[in-house]
């Protein structure tokens, strides 16, 4: 018969603390890394603690530069102004758009799901 041993007051057993720990850090592993094509974008953890690409010194998400330049028709001028960042920065993030569409697209449906859902 297998011993429980208790970790926590609600009686977790250690096999099962383990299984957590090894997944968590599976977890971890299995989230993004910085590009090294992309020097000005980074990863950082989101709110909701997944990882989400930013231009680098600034926090602004890359999806939100996509979502200016792609659903409200700013230019790269106008989003560098509305943003206070320079017009190569812009570029770098469009780019790393087109290096990363899936992610950035499914990151940008999300949001508008969650939106959709709590507005």
């Amino acid at each position: 018969m297998k011993k429980i041993i208790k970790v926590t007051s609600q009686g977790i057993s250690l096999d099962q603390f383990i299984i957590w720990a090894v997944a968590e850090k599976i977890g971890i592993l299995n989230q993004p890394v910085d590009d090294p094509a992309f020097l000005g974008i980074t990863y950082r953890s989101g709110a909701s603690g997944m990882r989400v690409p930013v231009l680098q010194g600034t926090g602004l998400r890359v999806q939100t530069v996509v979502i200016a330049n792609q659903q409200w028709g700013l230019s790269v001028p106008q989003i560098a102004d509305e943003y206070n960042l320079s017009e190569n920065q812009v570029h770098e993030a469009l780019a790393f758009y087109v290096a990363h569409s899936q992610e950035i697209d499914r990151a940008i449906a999300a949001e508008q799901a969650f939106e959709s859902h709590h507005v």
